[in-house]
C-alpha cells in the first residue's frame, strides 16, 4: 500500500494544539489569580475562565486529532499494513482527512476512538458505557460520537467536488465512506446502518475482499491517483 500524507500539516496543527492548550491553562490561572486577589474584578475573572475552558477544549481536540499518538492516520496505517500495493491512502492531502483509493473502490475513511457500547437503532448512532473518563468526556462535548451520517455525507460530497473539476462525470466513480472504531474497547452493532461501519481490525480484510471484485481497474485507479497528486 502506498501512502500519501501531509507531514508539514500535521506538524503544524499539532504544535498549533500544544500552545493553544499552554495558552488555556495561563488564562485560567490568570481568572483564578483575579478571582481570590481582586474580588472587584470578578467579571474578568469569569471572562478568564470561560475563554480558557473554550480553550483547553480546542486544545484538546487538536492534541487528539494531530499530536497524541497513535494518531488516526498512524492507526489506519498499521491497521491496514501488507494491503496490496495497487491501494493508495491519503491522510490530510486530499479534500477529506483519510482516503483509500484501491481494486475495492474509493473509500472515505472517518475514524471514530470512542470505547463502549455502540449501536445504530432507530435511524441514530447511540453510545453507551466506556467509564468515568469516556463519560467525563462526552459531557465536555470531546467523545461524542455526534452525527457520523451528516460527517461522511459532507465528506463525500467535498470529494465530489474536487473530482467534479478534474474530471469528466462518466469518470467519477461511486465514493463511498465507512466508519472506522480504532479501538479494542469498543462492542459495535452497525445494525441496518446505512454506512459501512467496523472495527479498525476488520478493515484490512474488508478491503482485500472489495479488491477480489475489482470495482475498480488499473486504469481508473491511475487516472484518479494522478488527480489526486497533481
Amino acid at each position: 500500500m502506498k501512502i500519501i500524507k501531509n507531514e508539514k500539516l500535521i506538524e503544524r496543527n499539532s504544535k498549533i494544539g500544544q500552545w493553544v492548550s499552554l495558552a488555556a491553562l495561563v488564562v485560567l490561572g490568570l481568572g483564578m489569580y483575579i478571582s481570590f486577589s481582586k474580588p472587584e474584578l470578578f467579571v474578568y475573572s469569569i471572562v478568564c475562565l470561560v475563554v480558557g475552558f473554550i480553550m483547553t477544549q480546542v486544545g484538546m481536540y487538536m492534541g487528539s486529532r494531530w499530536g497524541k499518538s497513535p494518531r488516526p492516520d498512524e492507526k489506519f496505517d498499521a491497521g491496514l499494513k501488507g494491503l496490496h500495493s495497487e491501494f493508495n491512502m491519503y491522510h490530510f492531502s486530499s479534500p477529506v482527512s483519510h482516503l483509500l483509493v484501491g481494486p475495492s473502490g474509493v473509500w472515505v475513511l472517518l475514524p471514530y476512538h470512542q470505547r463502549g457500547s455502540i449501536t445504530f437503532e432507530k435511524n441514530r448512532w447511540k453510545m453507551k458505557g466506556g467509564g468515568f473518563l469516556q463519560t467525563y468526556m462526552r459531557i465536555f462535548g470531546q467523545e461524542n460520537l455526534g452525527r457520523p451520517e451528516l460527517d461522511a455525507e459532507n465528506e463525500v460530497k467535498a470529494l465530489q467536488k474536487f473530482f467534479a473539476k478534474k474530471l469528466d462525470e462518466s469518470s467519477i466513480p461511486e465514493i463511498k465512506p465507512i466508519l472506522v472504531f480504532t479501538t479494542d474497547e469498543v462492542e459495535l452493532d452497525a445494525g441496518e446502518s446505512p454506512i459501512a461501519a467496523m472495527k479498525l481490525k476488520q478493515l484490512k480484510e474488508f478491503m482485500r475482499q472489495g479488491g477480489k471484485n475489482r470495482a475498480l481497474s488499473n486504469d481508473q485507479i491511475k487516472k484518479l491517483t494522478d488527480v489526486l497528486e497533481s
